[in-house]
């Protein structure tokens, strides 16, 4: 891509400032609009040290109002950013819908930066970028336009650039032992460069290469891509079209052909099938808890030390008993090393931004735990069954689970997922009891009565569920709830086999 692009296109001054002007006011124009109709931009700004970026940062966001934009500066990652997945820090600061992200370099820069500076493997290369074309994908569904420029130059013109800011003591600052090296180093740098441009321009984030040795030129170029685009999408989201082509055809198990995630397993459970007949005596119970509890604490301690995240996740009928499940699990922990994060209604935040969002800001840093109460799997359950989220939604919603799932793995997580399970006598018994419990009447609702006449609705999402995201990356496990004592000494049954199976590996 970049040795096809004309490093000598210039345009008069004046020329510059005739065509500027109009674009300027239509760019105004579209953040109204697209506010309007919800939909988020980011636009990247990468390309050689020296290329203009802040420049062109600056001219761009002249006719924007600032209360509806952000400029993100992706900087050297910190330690504490590298305690959690690749792109959570960019997941963070995804725009609100209407609202516009301006990133002065991105995922794309922890990249080539890593793969230079930190020496990041051809394999680890590749991953990160699955891991990016996925990410772009994703918030393209989810009414992302996302404008991605890299602003070109010459080794030459970069050399002279550089020398001009050293020249001055006020600009020298500016100019790094790093940035030298990528001028030493310029073809080099061209050709990986080249390759990750080429492997991540999809079609719905295509890369514009801007010739940038004249920055009126290299401004103008964007102006034209970026209301272009904007234009497009505000008759796109009017006319009801799609905002760009899709072309991938979800198979039967509801997984793309280019989807970066293992084989979804072909055996899952099925509720009918459950037994819940299962049980156990106190006595057998008290001896279990103890002694697996002992274990799960030991094993805090080596997931700690060696930094491996745990991400364990409860799902499961009202009054199942999630809540005595999760108790059982988090009284063997140290409460530095662990958060249960309890999942209700998305607030008007959460609501602003892709589902995901909020999910991803509450995953633990590497050698903790994180208990979900409620999870990523409301998508296809509740919000399907009430209608808070349209069917094509809910629909892509597996795939963008399972994709979500997979990065977590792939940086390292044990995730463990649980259906706790009681059939529909058992829950009706144990809603009564709460109702006729003062100390426990609080937990019963009118939303708990109205899902249990949802009963066979739900029965069938959660079987679609169970078909659609058990994968060697992540699989369900459900727990015969009917006798809770049962079920909390195969919770940490199943908790400490997986940490110790991940250890062995």
């Amino acid at each position: 891509m970049l040795s096809e692009v004309n490093l000598s296109k210039k345009i008069d001054k004046n020329e510059y400032k005739l065509k500027i002007k109009p674009l300027k006011t239509e760019l105004e124009i579209f953040q109204r609009t697209i506010q309007k109709h919800k939909i988020s931009v980011i636009i990247l700004m990468e390309g050689w040290e020296a290329a203009g970026k802040g420049t062109a940062i600056k001219k761009i966001i002249e006719p924007l109002d600032p209360r509806n934009f952000n400029v993100f500066s992706g900087t050297i990652p910190t330690e504490v950013d590298r305690r959690y997945p690749f792109l959570k820090r960019y997941w963070d600061n995804i725009p609100k819908d209407g609202e516009i992200l301006i990133l002065n370099k991105s995922w794309y820069s922890d990249i080539y930066s890593d793969a230079y500076n930190g020496g990041l493997s051809d394999e680890e290369i590749e991953k990160r970028i699955e891991s990016v074309n996925t990410f772009e994908r994703q918030l393209a569904d989810n009414r992302t336009i996302i404008l991605k420029f890299f602003l070109h130059i010459s080794k030459k013109k970069q050399s002279e650039r550089f020398e001009e800011l050293r020249s001055d003591e006020n600009t020298l600052w500016k100019v790094s032992k790093k940035d030298l090296k990528q001028n030493e180093k310029y073809q080099k740098y061209f050709k990986k460069i080249d390759e990750l441009l080429l492997k991540t321009n999809t079609p719905y984030a295509r890369w514009n290469v801007i010739p940038s040795e004249q920055n009126d030129y290299a401004v103008l170029e964007m102006y034209k891509i970026i209301t272009a685009q904007l234009k497009r999408a505000v008759e796109c989201v009017e006319s009801g079209e799609a905002l760009y082509d899709n072309h991938e055809v979800e198979n039967e198990r509801g997984l793309h052909p280019n989807i970066v995630v293992k084989p979804i397993l072909k055996n899952y459970p099925v509720l009918s099938d459950i037994d819940l007949t299962l049980s156990m005596n106190k006595t057998e119970y008290n001896q279990k808890l103890d002694k697996l509890q002992k274990r799960l604490e030991y094993l805090h301690s080596v997931i700690y030390n060696r930094k491996i995240p745990v991400i364990i996740i409860y799902e499961g009928w009202d009054a199942a008993g999630k809540g005595g499940n999760i108790k059982r699990v988090s009284e063997a922990l140290d409460p530095r090393g662990y958060v249960v994060n309890p999942i209700a209604a998305p607030d008007r935040e959460e609501l602003a931004h892709h589902y995901l969002w909020r999910f991803w800001r509450r995953l633990p840093k590497d050698g903790h735990i994180a208990i979900f109460d409620r999870s990523w799997y409301g998508r296809v359950m509740v919000e399907r069954i009430e209608g808070f989220c349209t069917e094509n939604e809910w629909k892509r919603a597996y795939r963008e689970m399972n994709e979500f799932e997979a990065e977590l793995r792939r940086w390292g997580a044990v995730i463990v997922k649980f259906w706790v399970d009681v059939d529909k006598d058992e829950q009706l018994k144990r809603f009564k009891e709460r109702e006729e419990n003062p100390q426990k009447r609080w937990k019963i609702t009118d939303e708990d009565w109205r899902n249990r006449e949802k009963w066979e609705l739900y029965e069938s999402a959660v079987d679609e569920m169970f078909r659609r995201t058990t994968t060697e990356v992540a699989e369900w496990t459900v727990l015969e709830s009917n006798d809770k004592l049962y079920a909390r000494i195969k919770a940490l049954e199943v908790i400490i086999s997986a940490i110790e199976k991940n250890l062995s590996e």
